[in-house]
């Protein structure tokens, strides 16, 4: 009986073990997301590398995980399934607001100074204009993501601002592609006439040979805004020891890999702050989109 008895009691201290490591044993691999704006395959090349270099550079194993929306991008983030992400402006405005301490540290040089086009099929005449194209009233219209800051927040905050209506009641149709190489496709397609995409993106499609300018063109350049950045939750240091959010956000800062600063595009990282992003702020609330 007595023998017994220790058994017992070690098998429960062994439980008591087991279930007390299991978030450190989980909290082992670093992971991270980024929105699905573009090609899912091209985005699984870009971030599966930038996994390796993570791992490699802050000595923890780094995992990328694919979603498949903007909205499951931000609940990751909140639910602590993943750690860091790659956001667009307002769907990181958004995950920062559910995660209390989480910061924006890192953005590529361009998005201190993003812009969008606005794209048309060639078959309604519309031309590039430095001037908003207000010939595109009646025709049909594809936004991309609705949780989209290129997709969506910002082309539709100028077309607000242009017609001062809401575009269901400017445009014959209204769609939203879920990402931009979609809205490239439906345009060239002819099945939207006009769509919103995001200028890294295009050029993306345009170095794989998947845009046909014969058939769709850039007809207006908004003006920039901020975008994209690395967010980051701020309990990361509990789990993987002081000073590692700041790690994580020098070595983001140091990615020089030719290859991996081209399948963003970008030139360089450079530092972010949440302040950033107060213009995002006040124009998803201008129309609407956050409270």
């Amino acid at each position: 009986m007595h023998f017994i008895k220790n058994l017992l009691l070690c098998s429960v201290f062994s439980l008591f073990l087991l279930v007390s490591v299991a978030p450190h044993a989980c909290a082992n691999t670093f992971v991270f997301t980024a929105i699905p704006d573009e090609d899912t395959a091209r985005l699984e090349i870009r971030f599966n590398k930038v996994a390796v270099y993570l791992s490699k550079n802050l000595g923890v194993k780094t995992k990328y995980i694919p979603v498949k929306s903007y909205a499951a991008a931000v609940t990751a983030f909140r639910n602590n399934q993943v750690q860091l992400a790659w956001f667009g402006g307002l769907s990181g405005v958004r995950a920062r607001n559910f995660v209390p301490g989480s910061q924006a540290i890192a953005q590529g040089y361009e998005d201190q100074a993003f812009i969008n086009y606005f794209i048309a099929h060639t078959s309604t005449g519309l031309k590039a204009s430095d001037t908003f194209p207000r010939g595109i009233a009646g025709k049909t219209f594809t936004f991309g993501s609705k949780g989209s800051t290129s997709g969506r927040l910002i082309p539709e905050y100028h077309i607000r601002k242009y017609f001062k209506m809401a575009p269901r009641k400017i445009f014959r149709k209204v769609g939203f592609s879920g990402n931009h190489s979609k809205t490239i496709a439906l345009v060239q397609s002819g099945a939207y006439q006009v769509g919103a995409v995001n200028s890294k993106v295009w050029q993306n499609e345009l170095k794989a040979a998947k845009v046909d300018t014969a058939k769709v063109s850039i007809i207006w350049t908004t003006p920039p805004y901020p975008n994209y950045q690395w967010t980051i939750r701020g309990d990361v240091d509990k789990l993987w020891g002081s000073g590692f959010k700041l790690k994580v956000k020098d070595v983001l800062l140091g990615i020089k890999d030719p290859e991996i600063l081209a399948s963003f595009p970008r030139k360089s990282f450079i530092p972010a702050l949440n302040s950033d992003y107060q213009p995002i702020v006040d124009v998803a609330k201008e129309i609407k989109l956050i409270d």
